[in-house]
């Protein structure tokens, strides 16, 4: 059984039903499918792994745009600002994510955050190297990702 398929489905319903075939009309849909689904399959091994998946991509979305939102403003403060502050850098991250999924979603949020882009990862799939503006603290900057990687991790496994 795929859940996400299903509710997704189910979402699709509820906006044509409610002709509300926009953004919000979509995220009730999902929310009252999500719901049904839970109720209603309870003791399905898919859903009750499903049930924990949702909130916490919801969490990860939540934490995501904040993220977003955060270094677009500070990008944006250091290009509009006569002083830079910017000092590039390049890291090397270790990884704890091991699926091509896992890796392919974290360098993807990462390049999607301004100020930092996903350059490469090593041949035995243990590093991720990312360059980064503001490479002022590494262990700071480290924290972010591994916090960022932990994020996606619980989505997905």
């Amino acid at each position: 059984m795929n859940v996400l398929l299903s509710n997704l489905v189910l979402a699709l319903i509820w906006a044509a039903l409610t002709d509300t075939m926009n953004a919000g009309g979509l995220v009730i849909g999902f929310f009252i499918g999500y719901l049904v689904l839970v109720l209603v399959f309870r003791q399905h091994p898919d859903v009750r792994q499903y049930r924990l998946r949702v909130p916490r991509m919801f969490s990860f979305v939540v934490f995501f745009t904040k993220e977003l939102i955060m270094a677009n403003l500070k990008v944006a403060y250091d290009v509009l600002t006569p002083i830079h502050l910017m000092k590039p850098g390049v890291i090397a991250m270790p990884l704890r994510a091991e699926s091509d999924l896992e890796i392919t979603m974290l360098a993807n949020a990462i390049s999607l955050t301004p100020g930092s882009l996903s350059l490469d990862v090593s041949s035995d799939r243990k590093v991720l190297y990312v360059h980064v503006m503001y490479l002022h603290n590494e262990d700071d900057v480290m924290n972010e990702l591994k916090r960022m990687e932990t994020k996606i991790l619980r989505v997905m496994r």
